[in-house]
């Protein structure tokens, strides 16, 4: 009888309490027994009397739930009364479950006693509810506390990524603001490549960064929603409106900037062609001038020769002219300016003008030079003179007022003055003096040298060779042949003796030297 009421007693306040599934206490124990021993196939839970007498039941339920206690694989699973030992003293040590039974209690009997192993058990089920009660609370506040970290986490990225991007904003700004413009087209074009590098790059990373943080925002609303968690807002100056301010603000800046560009864009290039206008125009100018002051020119030739002297050192500073024309017609390519408001003139026009002038200049310096030494040419005719100058100048291709051997051989073959080679090199060499060239002077004298009409026996010698065909007799239809009178012709048939060669011929060697002896 007293042995009932303690079961009922312990039944009612250890075992009774126990619920699995809607079973009774006994079968729900045994349920639950059964779940958690399950993963180990040394263990079979059918009851709450033999089912335990390997003692490796007791130390499944403590490794299921503690296996820092216990390593269940390492047992001796033939070692029942040693498992049943370990499961009790460690029960007792770090469970705090008391031990109800003794070894001997389980192992040394053919059936332990179902209602002492089912109290004992119960205590373990207690035990180890309560640790699953712990271990839910705490894994119930971990759960929150990451929430709330990720959560924080998360605002605290967005406020200081939208801080950056307000940052950068109105850093941007401000230079803008302190941009300072000179209207050189190429300082303009750099602030234009700069703006477009900056849409291209960094205002498309701020966009997209923009739209990251709009995303990342919504996330964070959505998640806290998710949780019952209060909306997030954030601090002053970082909320979506600011943000958003910021953008417009920009958007302005960006606007204003872009029309502050072009405007100095176009007056740099408004300057730059006024830059071209007046210097093509002055270069024109100059030529106009020159090429006046050229065609009025007047006086003698020495007073000419100064006058085109003056011209030619006034034309020479025009290249210089010309190289800052031509780098500013560069700068005006660079700028895509194809044509010009303030002037006609190119550079190609002024440089084949500016060339063009220069050589007149120098071919009439050159020419007053030649006057100069033809003027005291008085045994010429101007007719002469003038095939002598024409002459020259055609030779002298290169317009240096010198001619080399063969274009001075050429000028006198033109001329009707043969020489053969070795005559032409000893004439040359003479002439020369040993250089490579002879001037004008020196041919222009050597030619009045050749054709003057003088009374040397040399010069008189060599006409009658002439006429004779380098005879050593001369024929009276000789003298016919060149372009002598006929009463020259009469005089000379009548004064030179015949000659002994030719029956019709006359002695023209002997009659030069009784003339030239007496």
């Amino acid at each position: 009888l007293i042995l009932g009421m303690i079961w009922i007693i312990i039944l009612r306040f250890t075992i009774e309490d126990i619920s699995e599934e809607g079973l009774s206490a006994m079968d729900g124990l045994l349920l639950w027994c059964q779940r958690k021993t399950a993963p180990y196939k040394e263990v079979s839970v059918q009851n709450f009397s033999y089912s335990w007498q390997s003692g490796l039941a007791f130390c499944a339920l403590i490794h299921r739930h503690r296996p820092d206690l216990l390593d269940y694989h390492a047992l001796d699973k033939e070692d029942m009364r040693g498992n049943t030992a370990l499961a009790f003293d460690v029960a007792e040590r770090h469970l705090g479950i008391p031990k109800l039974l003794d070894v001997e209690d389980v192992c040394d009997v053919n059936k332990p006693d179902e209602r002492s192993v089912m109290t004992y058990v119960a205590q373990y089920f207690h035990a180890f509810s309560s640790l699953s009660k712990a271990e839910t609370a705490g894994r119930r506040l971990g759960k929150f506390a990451d929430v709330m970290q990720s959560v924080f986490d998360l605002q605290h990225d967005y406020e200081v990524r939208v801080g950056q991007l307000i940052a950068a904003v109105h850093a941007k700004q401000e230079e803008w603001r302190r941009a300072r413009f000179e209207p050189v087209y190429a300082g303009a074009r750099a602030h234009s490549d700069a703006f477009n590098e900056y849409k291209a790059g960094t205002k498309r990373a701020w966009t997209n960064e923009k739209l990251e943080l709009d995303t990342l925002l919504g996330n964070i609303q959505t998640k806290r929603v998710t949780y019952n968690l209060a909306p997030f807002v954030p601090k002053p100056g970082l909320a979506p409106r600011d943000l958003e301010a910021a953008w417009n603000e920009l958007a302005a800046s960006e606007a204003r900037h872009r029309k502050a560009i072009n405007q100095y864009i176009r007056e740099s290039r408004d300057l730059l062609q006024r830059k071209y206008g007046a210097e093509a125009n002055g270069i024109q100018a100059a030529l106009n001038a020159i090429s006046n002051e050229l065609a009025a020119l007047s006086g003698g030739l020495d007073d000419q020769l100064d006058t085109v002297n003056g011209l030619i050192t006034r034309a020479r500073p025009l290249s210089a002219a010309l190289r800052r024309l031509a780098e500013l017609e560069l700068q005006c390519s660079r700028a895509n300016i194809d044509e010009h408001d303030y002037t006609v003139y190119s550079v190609g026009d002024l440089e084949y003008d500016s060339g063009m002038m220069m050589k007149a200049l120098e071919k009439k310096a050159r020419f007053i030079e030649n006057q100069s030494v033809v003027r005291n040419m008085t045994n010429l005719t101007p007719a002469q003179l003038e095939e002598f100058d024409a002459t020259f100048r055609y030779f002298d291709r290169d317009g240096t007022n010198v001619l080399n051997d063969v274009e001075f051989r050429a000028a006198l073959d033109s001329l009707g003055h043969l020489f053969s080679d070795n005559e032409f090199a000893a004439l040359y060499d003479q002439l020369s003096c040993g250089s490579e060239y002879i001037s004008f002077e020196v041919y222009i004298r050597f030619m009045v040298e050749l054709t003057e009409d003088q009374t040397t026996p040399e010069q008189l010698l060599q006409s009658f060779s002439v006429i004779a065909g380098d005879k050593e007799h001369v024929t009276e239809a000789d003298l016919r042949m060149s372009e002598l009178s006929p009463p020259s012709i009469a005089y000379l048939v009548r004064a030179m003796p015949r000659s002994e060669l030719s029956a019709n011929g006359y002695d023209y060697l002997a009659y030069l030297r009784g003339v030239f002896q007496r």
